[in-house]
């Protein structure tokens, strides 16, 4: 720590980290610029476009609109911690398969909030996906492929959503 800078530490994507930053340094700044964590974009910076989005403690968040000091003794969670090159997570992948990308930029937004939405509705109808996308933005897209993606991935997760419900397995 130095007289301008704090240590603040916490987990993201299930590893701890400390970092030493200014408290007025926002997360998303320190989760690209300090921890190399790119997938987080910053659109507006105002909370409204939703690029930002990481799961704080599991909630959706908008990461422009925190500062990362108050993110000490908390978990993050980055569209980096969804899955892997090797094992992408089924919402990665049915993004992919559904061409619900164009540019990229809104798409770690929509695939933290469509992860977190599919959390606790396994089984939405479009309307639902719909009405749990409204506050991500994208330019590129009439979103009609992004709900195909969540509408796909929430029938490929299903399976594993209902294990993990009646305690028959799963994480």
């Amino acid at each position: 720590m130095t007289a301008d800078k704090v240590d603040v530490a916490f987990t993201v994507n299930g590893a701890p980290v400390e970092v030493a930053v200014e408290p007025r340094w926002l997360l998303a700044d320190v989760l690209r610029d300090q921890l190399g964590l790119t997938g987080t974009h910053l659109g507006c910076e105002y909370g409204v476009c939703g690029a930002c989005t990481v799961l704080l403690d599991g909630e959706p968040i908008r990461s422009c609109l925190l500062f990362a000091v108050q993110a000490q003794g908390r978990h993050v969670t980055t569209v980096e911690g969804l899955g892997t090159e090797e094992r992408l997570h089924p919402l990665q992948a049915a993004f992919r398969e559904e061409h619900a990308l164009q540019c990229g930029f809104c798409t770690p937004g929509f695939l933290i909030t469509a992860a977190h939405f599919l959390r606790d509705h396994p089984n939405p109808a479009r309307e639902e996906i719909r009405e749990a996308l409204k506050a991500n933005l994208c330019r590129c897209t009439g979103y009609q492929f992004i709900v195909n993606a969540v509408e796909r991935a929430a029938r490929e997760m299903a399976p594993a959503t209902r294990e993990r419900s009646d305690g028959s397995g799963g994480a």
